[in-house]
């Protein structure tokens, strides 16, 4: 058996039009983020989810309540914020994204490094072992999740995964699909 993970982002936020890197800071999404997440709804019609589970930070919560409000349930959990930035949340990305693959061990001041939202990710994942165990589950969040699953899943380096991240590549899509091989019953 396994849970098959849908990952989807967050939409754009005033802070991303901005240049602005928010971290835990919980920021809006903009008329784009709006739309984008409407937007999603169409682009993922096809596709079918057991539950929805998103950062419980208001851009990710807005987004999946958006695109799947109504239609499946939807789960806030810490585990799936972004970085901690600490001293570092909410300010302009020029300072912050030069910072970021030097912080996966360390950590940010005041904050976490990217092993800590590995960590995180690693609970959840099997807190969704435990409990959804041949289910199809979507996940709304950030970037910093999003690299802990290309490590812990796909079996990428940090290093990697930032050098491959779509955001750097410009590949956006609706949904990266994972497959997390669970316990048999």
């Amino acid at each position: 058996m396994s849970v098959k993970i849908t990952y989807f982002v967050h939409g754009t936020t005033t802070d991303n039009q901005k240049n602005v890197s928010s971290g835990w800071y919980d920021v809006e999404l903009s008329e784009l983020g709006i739309q984008q997440s409407k937007d999603l709804k169409s682009q993922t019609k096809d596709k079918k989810f057991d539950v929805v589970f998103c950062s419980d930070l208001k851009r990710a919560y807005n987004s999946a309540k958006l695109t799947w409000g109504g239609i499946m349930p939807i789960i806030p959990d810490a585990r799936l914020r972004e970085c901690n930035y600490g001293d570092y949340n909410a300010k302009p990305s020029s300072i912050v994204e030069p910072m970021q693959e030097d912080m996966i061990m360390k950590r940010f001041p005041n904050g976490e490094s990217y092993e800590d939202v590995k960590t995180r990710l690693s609970d959840f994942l099997e807190f969704l072992k435990q409990n959804y165990n041949g289910k199809s589950v979507a996940i709304v969040a950030h970037k910093a999740p999003q690299l802990a699953l290309d490590v812990l899943l796909k079996n990428k380096t940090w290093q990697q995964a930032f050098a491959e991240d779509w955001r750097k590549t410009h590949s956006w899509q609706p949904g990266w699909e994972y497959k997390l091989e669970a316990i048999r019953p």
